[in-house]
């Protein structure tokens, strides 16, 4: 080393380094502060929108007609259902409104009836890839997505409004069939829909929870498939996909060993649309798929309840 040279502190440096870190990691802390809470003032307008006016929309601002960001609302993987999340539920199906999710389906006579129900729920819906695919798909049915997590909900609501006012001069004004909730569908199904409501219900790639002490917070058990029973109308179908085998094999097993559920033949899977959507509509599909890895779907329908 030269004259006059200091020898270098590791730990000085590793301290100006640790700084600087942390000084960028508040930087994006603020940044994705910023933006969620411009996007929250957004939603607090447009929950109860028709969408109808191009100009009403337009003067809310632009970042209505823009896609959100997915980086500012990232969230851990997976949530444990079990855990009190303080959610929001009715006592019964009766006392749910549902007009501040399909504010364009609102009756003229009851302000908090729909003019039809919701048909189609995605249960575990993620960042609402299959929930977007659909709704084009069934422009008849409403929708309903069921995320626990609170950012990617907020997330796939923003997405959602972007979606509406984008297709505005749409005829059939696309999306409004479509829409998300913060629920717990293991422990609140039932206080939301009614008896034999629901035509299709989705699980795709669920939590695998692969500990054995873990299999009681699986989306599919005997018990809960009891409540989708109860849900689900005679001849409503349950889609499963996962790209985890051994979830696969369990979810197989509890659904054959239900009486209320016999599983579709690979020739009705293969002409069902919502199998070859669900394959690649997802985050998690797309993943699979890039990675060529293997998808597990198992397909069932609801058959009517035994005579006694």
């Amino acid at each position: 080393m030269g004259r006059g040279q200091q020898t270098p502190n590791p730990a000085k440096a590793a301290k100006k380094a640790l700084d600087k870190g942390s000084h960028l990691n508040r930087q994006d802390d603020s940044r994705r502060k910023n933006y969620r809470q411009e996007r929250l003032e957004n939603r607090k307008v447009l929950k109860n929108v028709k969408f109808e006016d191009k100009n009403e929309i337009e003067a809310i601002g632009d970042q209505v007609v823009v896609v959100p960001k997915k980086k500012f609302y990232r969230q851990r993987a997976h949530s444990n259902p079990f855990s009190d999340h303080r959610l929001d539920y009715p006592t019964r199906p009766e006392d749910m409104d549902w007009t501040r999710f399909f504010p364009q389906y609102t009756s003229s006579d009851d302000k908090k009836q729909l003019v039809k129900p919701v048909t189609i729920a995605d249960v575990g819906c993620g960042y609402g890839g299959l929930l977007v695919q659909l709704a084009p798909l069934f422009p008849d049915n409403l929708i309903m997505g069921m995320e626990i997590r609170v950012q990617v909900t907020e997330y796939v609501e923003d997405r959602i409004f972007a979606l509406r006012s984008q297709n505005l001069d749409k005829a059939n004004k696309l999306y409004q069939n479509v829409s998300v909730m913060r629920g717990n569908a293991m422990k609140f199904l039932p206080n939301f829909y009614h008896r034999a409501q629901l035509e299709k219900m989705f699980f795709c790639f669920p939590d695998p929870h692969f500990k054995n002490r873990k299999h009681k917070a699986r989306i599919i058990t005997n018990t809960l498939l009891s409540e989708y029973a109860y849900v689900l109308k005679d001849g409503g179908i349950i889609y499963t996909i996962t790209d985890v085998l051994d979830l696969h094999e369990w979810m197989v097993k509890h659904l054959d060993y239900h009486p209320l559920f016999e599983r579709l033949t690979k020739e009705e899977e293969a002409q069902d649309v919502c199998v070859e959507t669900m394959m690649n509509a997802t985050e998690e599909g797309q993943k699979v798929s890039r990675n060529k890895g293997s998808k597990y779907v198992a397909c069932y329908r609801r058959l009517p309840n035994p005579e006694l």
